[in-house]
């Protein structure tokens, strides 16, 4: 499928599958040099930096951004931030051994806690993308481990190879999704700028 898409780039691959999106998305970031975009857009044909607001440096800026992770985008493909009042909280990193071996993915998905019951979800699209003009976050260093997070960005405009339309319950953390108080968030970020996600534990 993937060399197909090579041939006729933009092709969707929606209706090829036969397994699960997020299964399929899983083994193109392992096995292959592309990455992975979440939109609400199904037309686009070529990605153009657009200035990003995060309180994170590396998303600060204006780029293309995408994860060499299969699961994390499908958060920004299917949450509906036009429709509901919300704001994201959400990660996806794996730790790094003294060793170099990689942990399997962790995954932190949040949105304002008033939406969440209104269920702020819909169809949305997911991009793969050539990896060539891409940066990797930096790894992330800390007391007790390396952190190496999914979330790369390219200055540069991207045409994506293929795209597959996906569904609310193609999203295997659905379930899982938690909620933030914003104003509660905001005061803790800006009391201890390294604590995040700034959340108390259930």
């Amino acid at each position: 499928m993937l060399a197909e898409s090579l041939r006729h780039p933009g092709i969707d691959l929606t209706e090829q599958l036969s397994i699960s999106p997020w299964q399929f998305c899983c083994y193109l970031a392992d096995t292959h040099p592309v990455l992975l975009h979440g939109s609400k857009n199904p037309s686009i044909t070529t990605f153009v930096p657009r200035r990003s607001y995060d309180r994170n440096p590396f998303g600060n800026r204006s780029a293309v951004f995408a994860a060499s992770d299969g699961i994390w985008p499908l958060f920004f493909a299917l949450v509906e931030r036009e429709r509901y009042r919300l704001s994201l909280m959400n990660a996806c990193f794996r730790v790094v051994e003294p060793n170099g071996q990689r942990s399997i993915p962790y995954y932190f998905f949040s949105v304002t806690s008033t939406a969440l019951p209104l269920h702020p979800w819909s169809e949305g699209t997911i991009y793969i993308l050539p990896r060539k003009t891409f940066e990797q976050h930096p790894l992330r260093p800390s007391n007790d481990a390396t952190y190496e997070i999914q979330e790369w960005a390219s200055e540069h405009p991207v045409q994506p190879i293929a795209c597959l339309r996906v569904h609310p319950n193609d999203f295997p953390f659905l379930a899982q999704v938690r909620g933030h108080d914003e104003s509660v968030i905001h005061e803790r970020a800006t009391l201890n700028p390294d604590g995040w996600p700034w959340v108390d534990e259930p």
